[in-house]
C-alpha cells in the first residue's frame, strides 16, 4: 500500500475540488495539541522525522489515483489531475526531543493548498502516536531518578511499526536499551534481553537452565528467577553465579508478585553470597506510575523494563491534536466552532528560562532572552539539512526536562505549563473573529425568508414505546 492513499478519503475529495477551483495558492496549516492528556505536565515533541521523510518522498502516481477512484466509485479519468503532484511546500517544526504544552504548533506546513491538504492524515498520524508515546516513556525515565529503562514492548505493540516506533521514541528520552533486535541494529542501540519462564521450564530444574544458559552465553547473563519459587530462584542463582568465571554485569530478573519486597530480599540473599556487583532487574506490567511507587519505597533495583503500557501508552493512548488552516493566500483565517477555536496566522514559539512559553506570530521580535522553537527543516519539498539524529534529540529532551518546574515533571498530578499569547497575536485573533463575526450578521440580515406556509400542528404523540 502506497503512504500516499494511507490517508482520509475526505483529503481526496477536497484537494480535487481544490483543483478544479483552482485553488493553488500557498496555504498554511498548523498542527497542535489543543489540551494536555489528562496526568500529563508536558509532552515530549516526536514523529517529524519520520513525517519529513514521507513528504520528501510524497507523489501521487498511476495507482495511487486508481486507488482513490476505486474508493470513490469514480472513474480513473476523474483523478487526472492529482496524478504528478507532489509535495514542494515549506515546513517550520519543533525538533524531536523538545517538552511541549498545549495550543503550541508542533509543526506548520506552507504549501500549494492541495499539497498541504492531502498530507494532513499522515503528519497527524505521526506526530500523534509518537509524541503520546515519546511522552509516556519520557515519564518513565523520570520516575526511575537515574536508574536505567528498556524497553521490553515490542511483542505488544499495535503491530511491528508502531513497536520500532516505540524502541527508538525510548533512545530519544533516555532508555539504555530495547529487546527489539531490528530497532536496535537499525539504531545502532544496545539490545537488552533475557530469558523467558518457558526456558526455565523446558529444564529438569532452575540450577540445570542457569548453567545451560551461562554455557551458551559467556558474556554477562541475567537470570528469571521467579518460575517456581522466587527467593529460592534467587538462591540457586547465587549459586550459579559464584560457580561462573563471570566479568561485571550480571543480574537477575524479577517478573511478577510484589516486586519491592523481593527485590529487598533478593537483595540481602545477593548480598550474603558475595554478590553486590549482581544487579537486579524488574519487569512485569510496569509504567512510570510503577517504577514511581517502587523508587520511592526504596527497592533496591537498579533496571526497570517498561512494555505493554509504555509502548501503547496506555493511560492516554490518544492526543487531542488537530491540523488546521490559519493562513491562505496571505489572509489569516481561523475557526470560531464551540470549545474548537483556532488562532490565525502563522506562528513561532519563543522558549523563556524560567518562564511560560509565548506563542507569537511568525516575525515577531523574541522576548528578552527567548529562543525560538519552530525551526525551518524543509523548503520547496525538501529537507534543509541532514536528518536528526535521535541522539541529538536525546540532549534536547534533557535539557529541556532539567529546566521544567518540578511541578510539571511530577509523576502524580502533574501541573502544566500554560503558554501565552503574545500581544500581537492577541490582536490579530481578535481582529480576525470580528470580521468573521461581522460578515455572519451580514448574511444573516441579507438572507431571503422565504414564503410563509401554513402548515398543520404536528400530532401528538402518546407517552409509552
Amino acid at each position: 500500500m502506497s503512504d500516499v492513499t494511507t490517508t482520509d478519503l475526505y483529503e481526496v475529495t477536497m484537494a480535487m475540488s481544490y483543483l478544479q477551483e483552482d485553488m493553488r495558492a500557498p496555504a498554511t496549516f498548523g498542527l497542535f495539541v489543543r489540551n494536555l492528556p489528562p496526568g500529563r505536565g508536558f509532552l515530549v515533541a516526536a514523529g517529524l522525522e519520520p513525517a519529513l521523510d514521507f513528504l520528501a518522498d510524497y507523489r501521487v502516481e498511476r495507482e495511487d489515483i486508481k486507488a482513490f477512484a476505486a474508493a470513490l466509485h469514480r472513474p480513473v479519468r476523474d483523478l487526472e489531475a492529482l496524478l504528478g503532484l507532489a509535495f514542494e511546500g515549506e515546513v517550520r517544526a519543533v525538533p524531536e526531543g523538545h517538552a511541549v504544552f498545549a495550543g503550541e504548533p508542533l509543526l506548520e506546513v506552507t504549501a500549494p493548498l492541495p499539497q498541504a491538504q492531502l498530507v494532513e492524515t499522515y503528519l497527524l498520524n505521526q506526530v500523534c502516536h509518537q509524541t503520546t508515546v515519546a511522552s509516556k516513556a519520557a515519564r518513565s525515565v523520570l520516575a526511575a531518578a537515574g536508574r536505567s529503562v528498556v524497553d521490553f514492548s515490542l511483542r505488544r505493540a499495535h503491530g511491528p511499526w508502531a513497536g520500532h516506533q516505540a524502541a527508538r521514541l525510548g533512545a530519544l528520552v533516555g532508555f539504555a536499551g530495547t529487546s527489539n533486535v531490528a530497532a536496535a541494529t537499525a539504531l545502532d542501540f544496545p539490545a537488552s534481553g533475557t530469558m523467558a519462564h518457558s526456558y526455565i521450564e523446558a529444564f529438569p530444574g532452575e540450577e540445570e537452565a542457569f548453567e545451560a544458559f551461562a554455557r551458551a552465553h559467556p558474556g554477562p547473563v541475567t537470570f528469571l528467577v521467579d518460575t517456581y519459587d522466587t527467593e529460592e530462584g534467587v538462591r540457586t542463582a547465587a549459586r550459579v553465579l559464584n560457580g561462573l568465571r563471570r566479568g561485571p554485569g550480571c543480574a537477575i530478573r524479577l517478573d511478577s508478585g510484589d516486586l519491592g519486597a523481593l527485590a529487598r530480599r533478593a537483595r540481602t540473599v545477593l548480598d550474603s553470597a558475595g554478590l553486590d556487583d549482581v544487579r537486579i532487574v524488574a519487569s512485569g506490567g510496569l509504567d512510570e506510575y510503577g517504577v514511581d511507587r517502587l523508587v520511592r519505597a526504596g527497592a533496591p533495583i537498579d533496571v526497570y523494563a517498561v512494555g505493554t503500557r509504555v509502548g501503547v501508552a496506555a493511560d492516554a493512548p490518544y492526543l487531542d491534536a488537530a491540523y488546521k488552516l490559519v493562513e491562505y493566500e496571505g489572509r489569516p483565517v481561523m475557526k470560531l466552532s464551540s470549545a474548537k477555536v483556532t488562532a490565525p496566522g502563522r506562528k513561532q514559539v519563543f522558549r523563556r528560562a524560567g518562564r511560560p512559553d509565548v506563542i507569537a506570530l511568525y516575525g515577531e521580535d523574541p522576548p528578552e532572552s527567548a529562543r525560538p522553537l519552530l525551526r525551518t527543516v524543509m523548503r520547496g519539498g525538501r529537507r534543509t539539512g541532514p536528518p536528526d539524529r535521535w541522539q541529538d534529540a536525546r540532549e534536547r529532551f534533557r535539557e529541556d526536562i532539567a529546566a521544567l518546574p518540578a511541578t510539571a515533571r511530577r509523576i502524580n498530578d502533574p501541573e502544566p505549563v500554560a503558554p501565552v499569547r503574545s500581544r500581537a497575536l492577541a490582536e490579530l485573533t481578535a481582529t480576525v473573529r470580528a470580521g468573521i463575526e461581522a460578515r455572519i450578521r451580514r448574511e444573516r440580515r441579507v438572507a431571503p425568508s422565504g414564503p410563509a406556509t401554513s402548515r398543520a400542528p404536528a400530532p401528538t404523540r402518546a407517552p409509552g414505546p
